[in-house]
């Protein structure tokens, strides 16, 4: 019970004394009994007095803890908690405000709060104490007596009397100052982690691309854009597998190579090879469907797979739309340049596996290209026998070097003004295990497409050399005719040899291992050599010259230069072409071109060598159209070294 309820009860006791009295006065008779009843009302009412005076002491009690709780609360809790007055004017602190203004409690109270605001948050807080609206979660900065100002989260409820008037504000202050730094932290590290998350991402769109690059380069070709062999081989595969399915489906494949593609690229440079390998895959595409695929296999080589044809008319005018195409001239930095292609076809008839139709095509490639430029072939089973002849060969050649099967067999050069030797060519004979001597026109071929000619023509070199020193040593002292005319000996020299970096240098070492002097040595070479390569192969001719070297065209008249163009070469000799020297010398004009041929020679300093020499009245012929040498069955046929020394040591005479 309140202090209120109480002095109600007082009243209402005092109410119902007056009352009593008032009865006594109107009923005089009653007096005593009145005087009775009234005094039993009052000892009931001071029975309630006593009861209601224990309620209040209680009431009291209770709001005494109360009160004390709310003091320890106030003053004890972690923030900072204020009372001011409708102006702001501290009347009670806390002890955390005190701590977190830097000024002991009992002298903060009576100060302004304002005092502890910062400058800039001043007129804010005015607004906020005149508004007389209870505040929010609203941040200030606090600026402490003695310190540095720290951002401050404040909530403020207004007070108001029993009459409903503004009286004063309960303030909450909570320094926010870690909670900012870690809001601050939360903040810096969100945007590291989008600026990490923006990394990753343009790390995996790079990772995708790069993928994509990769897998782009892994199934297609460099230079061209083209896909290669492996993505050829999948579409291939997928081909086949379906024409198992699908007896009616056919398809074929095509074998592509440009013909006469090293010459150009070689003459104009690597950069316009390049530029005519981009036009070839260009034209190449168009002259194919959509559901057809080109593809380059490395270097000039491009491969074509056909789908879905009706028959092998339609491959074929596939095939010559696509050597019309290529056919068109192409302008190369001011160059104008045509190709053509040999181009093999396997049909999808032919074979089982994607493998077999691009080796069949090859095959048939080869077979085109073996016709001339611009030609194409379809595969046939034959054409197969053959490439494994050809493959059985190509194992046996390479045995045979390893074996040292070769054999080097001398045919001698005479000299028609003295009918004496005067050196020998060296040829080589391959001494097959089963077929016994092996003339070279049934495997020099094949041993110049594989590049095994070049370790063939070296083993002949030394011993060729080597052999014509040990008989110029055996004979110079017994035979006169070999003292005064020292034996030379002659090589061939091939396309690939020519060319190579290092043939001086492999030349010089067996001529000093062997001993042999340069000017016995003689090489060689083919005029489409010296023709193709012209540039290059005048600067190699100089060369080898300088060495002390005599150099021969081999073979004379067969190819396409002419005498005009050879003075630009150093060489020493012309061989005439045993095709017009063979046979009746007077036959089909032979007469007046080997006539011809020995003139301008003569006339250009050098000495002339006819082949297929075979009867005295070629001999009689030739001496008579001053021919320096001579070579041929008539004189003797190739022989072995010791066939060859049995001849010298008879020193015969023409």
């Amino acid at each position: 019970m309140d202090v209120d309820e109480f002095s109600q009860q007082i009243a209402e006791l005092r109410s119902r004394v007056r009352g009593i009295w008032q009865r006594t006065a109107t009923q005089p008779n009653s007096q005593q009994e009145l005087m009775i009843a009234a005094f039993d009302e009052l000892q009931v009412a001071l029975e309630e007095l006593l009861v209601t005076s224990e309620e209040l002491e209680l009431t009291r009690a209770r709001a005494e803890i109360e009160r004390q709780r709310y003091k320890e609360l106030f003053d004890f809790a972690p923030d900072g908690y204020l009372v001011t007055n409708t102006v702001g004017k501290i009347l009670e602190a806390n002890y955390a405000a005190a701590t977190m203004l830097s000024v002991r409690q009992k002298y903060l109270v009576g100060k302004p709060l304002i005092l502890f605001i910062a400058q800039q948050d001043r007129q804010i807080f005015s607004s906020l104490i005149n508004n007389s609206q209870q505040i929010e979660d609203c941040v200030i900065d606090l600026k402490p007596r003695l310190g540095t100002p720290f951002p401050t989260s404040i909530r403020a409820s207004p007070v108001y009397d029993s009459q409903g008037k503004l009286v004063g504000w309960r303030w909450l202050l909570r320094n926010i100052s870690e909670t900012k730094k870690a809001e601050e932290q939360v903040a810096k590290r969100t945007v590291e982690l989008a600026k990490a998350n923006q990394q990753l991402l343009s790390e995996i769109t790079e990772h995708k691309r790069a993928k994509s690059q990769l897998m782009h380069l892994a199934f297609h070709d460099i230079l061209t854009g083209l896909p290669n062999r492996a993505l050829f081989i999948n579409r291939l595969e997928d081909a086949v597998n379906y024409s198992k399915r699908h007896s009616d489906y056919l398809f074929a494949v095509l074998f592509l190579d440009l013909d006469r593609f090293k010459v150009i690229n070689d003459s104009l440079g690597h950069t316009f090879g390049d530029q005519l390998l981009l036009t070839v895959a260009q034209r190449l595409q168009e002259c194919l469907r959509s559901t057809d695929i080109a593809a380059r296999l490395g270097g000039d080589e491009f491969i074509i797979l056909l789908v879905g044809i009706r028959d092998v008319f339609e491959v074929v005018a596939v095939v010559e739309r696509i050597q019309k195409n290529l056919a068109r001239t192409v302008v190369l930095d001011g160059h104008e340049v045509s190709t053509t292609a040999s181009i093999g076809i396997a049909l999808s008839i032919t074979g089982c596996k994607p493998e077999d139709y691009l080796r069949d095509a090859d095959i048939a490639m080869y077979r085109a290209k073996a016709q001339g430029r611009d030609c194409y072939e379809i595969f046939n089973t034959d054409m197969h026998i053959q490439a494994m002849a050809h493959l059985q060969l190509v194992n046996e050649l390479r045995r045979a070097i390893e074996l040292q099967e070769f054999r080097v067999y001398y045919q001698p050069i005479v000299s028609l003004s003295h009918g004496r030797i005067t050196g020998f060519e060296a040829l080589v004979r391959w001494l097959h295990p089963k077929h016994g001597i092996v003339l070279p026109e049934y495997f020099m071929s094949t041993a110049q497409e594989t590049g095994l000619i070049i370790l063939i023509e070296q083993w002949l070199l030394h011993e060729a050399c080597s052999q014509i020193q040990q008989w110029r040593k055996q004979f110079s002292s017994t035979c006169g005719d070999l003292a005064e005319c020292p034996l030379t000996i002659s090589v061939n020299l091939c396309t690939t040899r020519f060319s190579q970096e290092n043939l001086l240098t492999d030349i010089n070492k067996v001529l000093q291992d062997t001993g042999l002097p340069a000017p016995n040595l003689t090489l060689e070479i083919t005029e489409g050599v010296i023709m193709e390569n012209h540039d290059k192969a005048i600067i190699r001719v100089k060369q080898l010259r300088n060495l002390g070297i005599k150099l021969a065209i081999d073979d004379f008249g067969t190819g396409y230069s002419s005498l005009g163009r050879l003075h630009h070469f150093p060489i020493n000799q012309l061989k005439i072409d045993r095709s017009f020297v063979s046979g009746s010398i007077f036959d089909d004009g032979n007469l007046d071109i080997v006539q011809t041929i020995i003139t301008l020679a003569h006339k250009l300093g050098v000495d002339v060598t006819a082949e297929g020499v075979e009867t005295e009245e070629q001999v009689a012929m030739l001496r008579k159209l001053s021919c320096e040498y001579g070579q041929g069955y008539f004189f003797s046929y190739p022989l072995d070294s010791s066939q060859a020394t049995a001849l010298i040591m008879t020193n015969p005479k023409w």
